[in-house]
């Protein structure tokens, strides 16, 4: 997952394909922030006279005159014309066959893919049992000592009672697991990001030919990787791993791209006035000057890594996502809850350590200022004396014959949680006084919004939708934008999945409008409380550093399994993107401007609406911008608990291996993605 990851201010994803900075930062997903630059970058619009009506009514003009011979054409109702739509499953079809008949002996597959195979497969078992043989007592001294070199004595306690939760917990063994399966994932995600960022950072085009592919792959949701994956590696690790890296490499691509262009222009000119070559300047200045994206980029790559390492899970990647999705498919929410909550600790522990590698890279601490243990550990001999400290550790642990966590140190978790839930069923599901339990707000949900917005999409002509596209989105960019939107919906219809597709979009519609709602208003209320925000910081930060997956548990425990549980998910994971956006606008407004309008006699209320909203629109709309995306990625995994629609599908085709049910479903959710960006992205006007 989008948009951030060290803990600024604002965590977000956005993009704006016009510009290659704006377009970079929206790698990081939910995690990284590019609000400020968004509103020093983007000039206000505006259309003057007659020349902004023409560049408005024009475009308008010709979709009208190219939507109404079709719409007479083919006058059906809402239903998209069977004419216009396209038959993949065949070719698809052949083509996965082709792929399974021809995995075990063709010469692509033995001498190239298998190789691939197996050198993941060689590498993410030599961690698996590297980290076994270090014991829990040897990882977790090395991952405290780590954590405390970089950040001090609170991060390494942090990352301690992580670790030894995961013990008690009963998820030792599956945290090493998805620990093995994420640094070898990772550490390829950042190789293979880092030159492809390289490539984009130092050739416009190279940068104008990866732009559209890394905003394919961003757009694309995880499940939508796997089956392609599958097809070609199996179930199994490799297939995961691969998938993982796929998923992870963009962000680390658009950061490190985005640090070698911001590279300072005059230290580059002094590198080539004193004869460096251009290998020299790259090593000399470009990189060490890029070290904080690069940093960033990794810290994304950690982050989007897990939450794809988790969901691999369901192709046989094995540890904790694959408790979690067996959890869920017999509707076990202890048995979720335990294997999630590990998934949170190591979540939080990479995020925080890789955060405060970012912070300390160029930051110099007098030695006068440091503890002796800081001073004795620090420097080529400190990595040394931190190695050799977690090795005798491990040492220890093995001595004492306690490689594994101890049976008799365990917790069972399940239990409880599960008498909770049923609990919950009998009280809060429904018959509460007044406020009526959760399932009757999931069904009045369903019944008095998803149902209707659905339907009522789903009924309007279909050239009247693409006609709504064309003009939000010119009202949005230019008549490019409108283009796109256009053409985005329409392939939606040709691909054959219109009525599934509308489904998709009426349940993001009414997640966005929930989202945007509950997410302004905390915003509104924080910013103006240096305490409340104080307050809601921790709670923002767990909530993004929280995987998509786990996001699925507390739902189906409180509301049961269908399209509502999916929507409440999908608010809950972009909520915090909105409130942190929106927050960083409200403060931003110059004080001058709220000064002198205090002066003149207005309310907190006026003030609110008549001054600091209207000053912080750029940062409203990226936060709309960020809902609509990051809702769309959890709509898409509700397919796990009945949310139906493209997700659905997605799910299906990776369950039976249907290559033209799941490729069909992903490239109409990469459709969905791109017209709801293009429509809530506003661009620099040309």
């Amino acid at each position: 997952m989008t948009a951030t990851p060290t803990h600024t201010p604002t965590d977000a994803r956005a993009d704006a394909p016009s510009e290659a900075p704006q377009s970079a930062e929206r790698a990081a997903g939910p995690r990284h922030s590019r609000t400020a630059s968004a509103q020093q970058d983007r000039p206000r619009r505006t259309l003057p006279g007659r020349a902004g009506r023409r560049g408005v009514l024009l475009p308008m003009g010709v979709a009208v005159a190219l939507l109404i011979p079709l719409a007479v054409a083919f006058p059906g109702a809402g239903s998209w014309p069977a004419a216009l739509a396209v038959d993949l499953s065949g070719p698809l079809g052949r083509a996965g066959d082709w792929i399974i008949d021809h995995r075990d002996n063709h010469p692509l597959f033995l001498y190239f893919f298998g190789h691939i195979s197996n050198a993941v497969v060689v590498s993410v078992r030599a961690v698996y049992v590297l980290l076994l043989a270090a014991g829990w007592t040897g990882v977790t001294a090395l991952a405290a000592l780590v954590a405390w070199r970089l950040a001090g004595i609170r991060l390494a306690l942090t990352c301690a009672a992580a670790f030894a939760a995961c013990g008690l917990l009963g998820m030792w063994v599956p945290t090493m697991q998805t620990l093995a399966l994420m640094v070898v994932a990772v550490a390829a995600s950042v190789v293979l990001g880092a030159l492809l960022g390289l490539a984009a950072g130092l050739s416009p085009r190279a940068d104008r030919a990866l732009r559209p592919v890394l905003d394919t792959m961003q757009i694309l949701p995880a499940f939508a990787y796997l089956l392609p994956m599958v097809l070609v590696f199996g179930i199994g690790v490799p297939a995961a791993v691969l998938a993982t890296v796929v998923y992870a490499a963009p962000p680390m691509a658009r950061l490190t791209a985005l640090g070698l262009r911001e590279a300072d222009a005059g230290v580059m000119e002094a590198a080539a006035s004193l004869g460096a070559t251009g290998r020299q300047r790259l090593l000399t200045a470009r990189l060490p000057l890029a070290r904080r994206q690069l940093l960033l980029g990794v810290n994304q790559a950690i982050m989007t890594g897990l939450s794809m390492a988790v969901i691999a899970s369901v192709i046989g990647a094995g540890g904790l996502g694959d408790r979690v999705y067996q959890a869920l498919a017999s509707v076990d929410v202890g048995a979720a809850l335990a294997a999630g909550i590990p998934i949170v600790l190591l979540a939080v522990v990479l995020d925080r350590t890789a955060d405060a590698a970012g912070r300390r890279i160029g930051a110099t601490v007098p030695v006068g200022e440091q503890g002796l243990l800081r001073r004795v550990f620090s420097g080529w001999y400190g990595r040394l004396l931190t190695l050799l400290a977690a090795v005798a550790a491990a040492v220890a642990g093995r001595i004492a014959g306690s490689t594994l966590w101890p049976e008799s140190w365990t917790v069972s978790l399940a239990a409880p949680v599960n008498s909770a839930v049923a609990w919950m069923t009998d009280h809060l599901y429904s018959g509460v006084p007044v406020v009526g339990g959760t399932a009757d707000w999931a069904a009045r949900f369903t019944g008095w919004i998803l149902d209707p917005l659905r339907s009522g999409l789903q009924a309007a002509p279909w050239w009247l939708l693409l006609l709504v596209a064309a003009a939000l989105a010119l009202l949005a960019g230019t008549w490019r934008t409108a283009l796109t939107a256009v053409l985005a919906l329409g392939a939606v219809g040709v691909l054959g999945v219109w009525e599934a597709s509308l489904d998709t979009l009426s349940q993001v519609l009414a997640a966005v409008a929930v989202t945007l709602v509950l997410g302004f208003a905390i915003a509104v209320g924080t910013a103006r409380s240096a305490r409340a925000e104080r307050l809601l910081r921790p709670v923002l930060d767990v909530c993004q550093t929280l995987p998509q997956f786990v996001y699925l548990i507390p739902v189906v425990a409180l509301f049961g399994v269908g399209r509502a549980p999916a929507a409440a998910a999908a608010v809950v994971y972009a909520l915090p993107a909105v409130v942190r956006i929106t927050v960083q606008g409200l403060r931003e407004v110059d004080p001058t401007v709220v000064e002198s309008a205090r002066s003149l006699g207005a309310t907190r209320s006026q003030l609110l609406r008549q001054v600091q909203l209207p000053l912080a629109r750029p940062a409203l709309l990226l936060a709309v911008n960020q809902a609509v995306v990051l809702v769309l990625a959890v709509v898409i995994i509700g397919g796990l608990v009945g949310a139906g629609a493209l997700g659905y599908d997605v799910v299906l085709g990776l369950a039976q291996g249907d290559l033209a049910t799941g490729l069909v479903a992903g490239a109409a959710i990469v459709c969905l993605g791109l017209l709801l960006d293009r429509v809530t992205q506003p661009v620099k006007e040309a």
